[in-house]
């Protein structure tokens, strides 16, 4: 193993990263600090978060920058503010005795102005998020014409956050001949792409292999029904007192419900996500740092620039729409040569999901069993056992109080005192799981599938498409939107390589201004999008109709039942989507001829239905019979009340007292008193009684 003199690194550095604690470099860093020394090397290095990549690019950076010129010789892109600011803190570790050198952090939620004073003054590495670093470009305040190097970290996270065309605008912008440092935990299509746009002859580093899980990491899955995921994560956090952990949510919503029935619960937890004001979000996090916090609850965007040493769990509370974000997730568990563990509570329809990730990662889930009510007691008991054994005793401070307490448990057995003591620190588990509701183990249906490999996955992704799809039909799926957001169908997914990224880059292109948008959920062949209410036309003009990658896109409210809100749309999409002119019927039609509205019992007009009836094909005769999707519904068991459980009152039992048909028969519902009528009695035997106005001869 090399040490840092023999990699290059200069003695000012070296001293100050010896007090911080390094001793020997890491893999990632004996592979890149010797190259990025050099000039005119572009690099990309692939490693897992917590391999130590801030320093494999920081050390060589601060080398290599000319401290006597008060100029931007290189920019540092992050994908958020946190991890912007924890960037620039190492930096400035690394660089302490350095005389002359200064680091700045320009994001957004800060007071802009306080930045470009600090930028007229000065400053030799920017260290920035791409909307933060535009918006002083475009105000003159970001001088980039000395850039002589620029990193882009995280730059998957940077791409699946919709910052595709912001990266272009700024490297755009800064001399041609520099270095370009592209760090990534993953290597995706669309980091490949900047690459080939923007690098140059580069050097692939990979640390591991591609977009692997991190090594020191241990992958455990908990399979429960989606009623008992609270429970479950529950016991698992009781069966590990000393956890340190972060438990990642899919929504703002779910994540802040999460937090407060845990805090309800008496445990020490705080929710991290974008609802809440920057200056929240930085107490909470430096509450975590400092260990005063034990359990912090989060979205993947609100956590994504969180450095914490000492994380022993990673809680997956269901898994993420991508590997990429796993992978990030688990990653920040196991660094810097520690062991860690990264929990996955999910369900069974998530099971096809993880075996994409586990392919995907090159390791495996292991399936643990959830702790029972004993075994969660024993661990606690001996945390409490543990706890009083190691208590530090200032004999000073409590001298003058121990006489009376020895008075006090003068008559008070030792066995007694113990007891005592050991109850009040554990009653509140075994008053808990005394009567702990029972977490039952879900059916295990299509386990026979496991181990197959491809065919389970594609299996399971057909099987998310159709539920997809019949969800579509009722009302645009089960999910329900957040309160605030309109769901909205788009007819691109994963076979379109609409991602995120892809997803926020495509908005970005059509919409003017800003656009927010929330939960997003992918498919194989559509797509789901939840934008605020008060947005929703603006993005339905903007993009229905749009162009992506030579396809015409379609979007719709997903929560509209009606067929040309989502049903026969979102099946033509699935069909390839093709706008048809020339059928009759529905107002998109494919190239295999998707049914368009109609009922789901009859045949539509210009679908299958009645076009291929014409041609006497079998899927016409079938259209005569029915919906060919309605196989796909549940047969519903007959209720106690249904007409097939219970038999059918005759008119006489059900109250009818005179035969069909009888001239009067209406005057029995008037049995009562004050039943005198107005005007004439109607002749109810000729036609058009009803009409309010005589029918025209």
């Amino acid at each position: 193993m090399k040490t840092f003199e023999e990699l290059g690194v200069s003695e000012e550095i070296r001293r100050a990263i010896v007090e911080m604690g390094y001793e020997n470099p890491m893999p990632v860093q004996e592979e890149v600090i010797p190259y990025l020394l050099g000039n005119g090397n572009d690099v990309i290095a692939l490693a897992q978060t917590g391999t130590g990549k801030t320093a494999a690019y920081g050390l060589p950076l601060l080398q290599k920058v000319d401290v006597s010129r008060r100029v931007t010789q290189a920019i540092i892109l992050s994908p958020t503010r946190e991890l912007c600011l924890q960037i620039s803190d190492d930096l400035n570790d690394y660089s302490k005795y350095i005389d002359g050198m200064h680091v700045l952090a320009v994001y957004g939620g800060a007071s802009i102005d306080t930045q470009i004073h600090a930028l007229r003054r000065g400053v030799q590495i920017i260290v920035a998020t791409p909307g933060r670093l535009i918006d002083l470009m475009k105000r003159g305040e970001a001088k980039l014409d000395a850039v002589n190097n620029v990193v882009l970290d995280e730059a998957d996270e940077m791409l699946n956050m919709g910052f595709s065309e912001s990266l272009d605008e700024i490297l755009t912008g800064v001399p041609r001949d520099r270095n370009t440092l592209l760090f990534s935990a993953t290597m995706s299509r669309e980091v490949e792409k900047i690459a080939k746009n923007y690098l140059h002859d580069y050097k692939e580093i990979v640390v591991g292999s591609r977009n692997e899980g991190a090594e020191n990491v241990n992958h455990v899955y908990y399979m429960v029904n989606a009623k008992d995921k609270y429970l479950a994560l529950k016991r698992i956090v009781d069966f590990n007192p000393r956890i340190f952990a972060i438990i990642f949510c899919r929504t703002k919503r779910d994540t802040q419900e999460i937090a407060d029935k845990l805090i309800n619960d008496g445990y020490n937890a705080e929710s991290l996500h974008g609802d809440l004001s920057q200056l929240q979000r930085d107490s909470t996090m430096q509450k975590f740092r400092q260990h005063i916090t034990q359990l912090l609850v989060a979205t993947d965007v609100a956590a994504r620039g969180l450095d914490v040493d000492d994380l022993t769990h990673v809680i997956n509370f269901g898994l993420p729409d991508d590997i990429e974000s796993y992978t990030h997730r688990s990653g920040r568990t196991g660094r810097a040569g520690k062991k860690g563990t990264s929990i996955a509570i999910i369900h069974t329809r998530e099971r096809g999901k993880m075996r994409v990730i586990e392919r995907e990662i090159g390791k495996s889930f292991v399936l643990g069993d959830i702790p029972t009510p004993k075994e969660i007691c024993t661990k606690q008991l001996y945390k409490v056992i543990d706890q009083i054994e190691k208590v530090d005793v200032n004999e000073e401070e409590i001298e003058q109080f121990l006489p009376e307490i020895y008075r006090r448990f003068d008559n008070m057995e030792k066995e007694d005192l113990i007891k005592k003591v050991v109850s009040m620190e554990f009653g509140k588990f075994l008053a808990y799981y005394a009567n702990a509701p029972q977490i039952e183990k879900p059916s295990d249906k299509g386990a026979r599938t496991e181990g197959r490999g491809e065919r389970s996955s594609r299996g399971s992704d057909r099987g998310g498409d159709r539920g997809g799809d019949r969800g579509g039909r009722r009302g645009g799926g089960s999910h329900k939107a957040e309160d605030g957001y309109k769901r909205l169908f788009i007819n691109l997914g994963k076979a379109d390589g609409f991602y995120p990224g892809r997803v926020m880059e495509f908005f970005n292109k059509n919409i003017d201004g800003k656009q927010e948008v929330g939960h997003i959920d992918l498919l194989q062949k559509f797509s789901y999008v939840e934008v605020p209410e008060k947005d929703v036309e603006r993005v339905l003009k903007a993009v229905n109709g749009a162009e992506f990658e030579g396809r015409t896109v379609r979007c719709n409210d997903a929560d509209n039942g009606s067929s040309e809100g989502g049903g026969s749309e979102r099946r033509s999409s699935d069909r390839g989507g093709r706008r048809s002119s020339d059928t009759g019927g529905s107002r998109y039609s494919s190239d295999r001829g998707g049914r368009g509205s109609s009922d789901r019992g009859g045949r539509s007009s210009g679908g299958y239905g009645s076009r291929r009836s014409d041609e006497g094909s079998p899927r016409g005769r079938r259209s005569d019979e029915g919906s060919s999707f309605d196989k796909y519904e549940k047969k519903l068991k007959p209720s106690v009340e249904s007409p097939e459980s219970t038999p059918k009152l005759s008119r006489e039992e059900r109250g009818y007292t005179k035969e069909r048909g009888v001239k009067d028969d209406w005057k029995q519902f008037f049995n009562g008193e004050n039943n005198d009528l107005k005007g004439e009695v109607p002749d109810f035997s000729e036609d058009g009684w009803a009409r309010r106005k005589p029918k025209k001869k």
